[in-house]
């Protein structure tokens, strides 16, 4: 109306004229300059809100300041990773950077090679944690560190048919393989090798084709270390069945990948045992049970050592035996905590390394007995009178309350330890196993002691069978440790780490590890008695007297 344009509204002839503009011209206009009845207002840049995905508002909902959204966002609509790829955990951690750190974080995660990335949001999480630890200690990735020909890698998945799942901490191939290569369950304990020594440049393609020689392959999990790019050195391979995994250890051990660089290779044992100090000596097995089951889960026996002196009373520490790896790693933290006290006192928990497999061809000539849980009173006549039953003996070595039986035939051995396993001898019940001879490495441990005046005897140690749960097996504190409970670890691979591999050094870092001075549970397998304190990994030699040499 005529009052109307006379306040100051628009003209009735300009609604005409901006009518006959071409939408497309009018749409360019008002995005630069659009009007209202206060002037014009700052442009409105429509090209971005375009380019926006669906999810924008749900990130500024979350709390994520207005450019990491943006970022992010970015990354949604390039198709680098989808909204359901991130779970409500990355972004609660997204959140906690400073605007600055948070933008790097995404241009990391931009920048990293997704393709075989199954799991984005814990890789998200695994760039954030990585970040922090470059800002902590000053470093960056070098412009070396490249990882991978991705060519190489295409052409090795093209032809394998395997998977790649690839992680901050690890890359995984396989697992399981497809189904043209096997079909059956997953394969069990000792069907994984451990692969030490191998350049930090060195990827799958160079990995695969070499232990496939050996047999159908489950899995390859090759560690990385995300602070350089590279790999940690080691790998872990799981073969579909035990002679394959045998098989590459026999063709891999010191095979020279790359000129003068050797791997080594060794049959992996994943470790579900801990060893735990400072036990109250006057508790039986039974009390230990219902104490640890109480404050961990998964526990599926106990092996406790009693004195040679006083079967009543054990000697300060056990080994706890859980289902599997996971569980029992669990029960270690919670009771490295400090949160959990054992009858009122903190213990003292370490892994306890389990040894390599024998090999079964060696194992299948042994003719040594260990014998161990011996009375005070048994000695080496009653010994030689019960065993001399079963066969011809060439001597019997009687070592506080075990002892070794050597037998001139082995058949002799197998009817001795299936008669008198578990049978009472002067009023307590003998354990026996097969010994297991010692290995090059150990006679050159003996070697050295004998230099360092230690008189050990070093013909057998006690190997456990798979079936029967121990004592042994694992090495444990000597008598001065076990006065109080185990002494806490000194050594830098106290803590230890979640399988054995025997002779390497690597246990889930870059650098190397050693076993803790204080802890003699952190040693290599050897004999169910008291052991020689030594690093990781092989056998240890028996404590004797000076009439103990073969």
């Amino acid at each position: 109306s005529e009052a109307s344009r006379q306040k100051g509204r628009l003209p009735g002839w300009s609604v005409m004229v901006m009518l006959s503009i071409c939408p497309a011209q009018m749409s360019g206009e008002m995005a630069t300059d659009h009007v209202n009845g206060n002037g014009t207002e700052e442009p409105m840049d429509t090209t971005a809100a375009a380019n926006r995905s669906e999810h924008f508002p749900a990130l500024l909902e979350a709390g994520l300041p207005q450019n990491v959204a943006e970022k992010l966002d970015g990354l949604y609509v390039a198709g680098l990773v989808a909204h359901s790829d991130l779970d409500e955990r990355a972004i609660e951690a997204l959140k906690e950077f400073n605007e600055e750190g948070a933008l790097q974080v995404l241009v990391q995660f931009k920048e990293s090679d997704l393709s075989h990335v199954q799991n984005k949001s814990a890789f998200l999480c695994g760039v954030m944690k990585t970040y922090r630890q470059r800002e902590k200690q000053g470093t960056k990735v070098s412009d070396s560190s490249k990882g991978p020909d991705e060519a190489k890698i295409k052409a090795l998945l093209d032809r394998t048919e395997y998977t790649l799942d690839v992680t901050t901490g690890q890359r995984k191939y396989g697992g399981p393989p497809p189904e043209s290569v096997y079909t059956g369950a997953q394969p069990p304990v000792g069907t994984e090798i451990f692969v030490g020594k191998i350049p930090r440049d060195l990827f799958e393609d160079e990995l695969v084709p070499l232990f496939e020689k050996a047999g159908p392959i489950w899995d390859l999990r090759l560690m990385m270390d995300p602070l350089s790019g590279l790999n940690r050195g080691y790998a872990f391979v799981t073969f579909c069945s035990k002679e394959a995994a045998q098989e590459a250890v026999k063709l891999c051990n010191n095979h020279e990948i790359r000129p003068g660089k050797q791997i080594g290779v060794c049959i992996s044992v994943a470790n579900n045992r801990l060893f735990v100090g400072s036990i109250p000596k006057s508790k039986t097995k039974e009390q230990i049970v219902e104490e640890f089951s109480k404050v961990t889960e998964g526990l599926s026996d106990v092996i406790l050592y009693l004195q040679p002196q006083d079967k009543s009373k054990n000697r300060g520490f056990c080994f706890l035996e859980y289902e599997d790896h996971k569980t029992a790693a669990q029960a270690r933290r919670r009771l490295m905590s400090g949160k959990v006290k054992v009858w009122g006192n903190m213990v003292t928990v370490e892994w306890a390394d389990p040894m390599e497999d024998p090999d079964p061809e060696v194992m299948a000539k042994v003719k040594v007995l260990f014998v161990r849980n011996l009375a005070n009173s048994v000695t080496e006549e009653i010994l030689e009178k019960a065993f001399s039953e079963y066969g011809n003996l060439e001597r019997v070595k009687k070592l506080k309350d075990y002892a070794f039986i050597h037998f001139e035939e082995r058949d002799g051995a197998v009817k001795a330890l299936e008669e008198l396993n578990g049978k009472e001898l002067e009023g307590e019940p003998i354990e026996i196993v097969f010994a297991k001879p010692p290995d090059q490495k150990r006679k050159e441990r003996k070697a050295q002691r004998q230099a360092a005046k230690t008189q050990m005897y070093d013909d057998y140690y006690y190997y456990p069978p798979p079936h029967m749960p121990p004592p042994g097996g694992y090495t444990y504190p000597p008598n001065r440790g076990a006065r109080g409970g185990a002494s806490p670890a000194r050594g830098r691979g106290g803590a230890g780490a979640p399988r054995g591999r025997a002779n390497f050094s690597q246990r889930g870092g870059a650098g190397p590890s050693r076993g803790g001075r204080g802890t003699r549970g952190g040693g290599g397998g050897g004999g169910g008695v008291a052991m020689q304190p030594r690093g990781r990994g092989g056998a240890l030699g028996l404590q004797a007297g000076p009439d103990a040499s073969p």
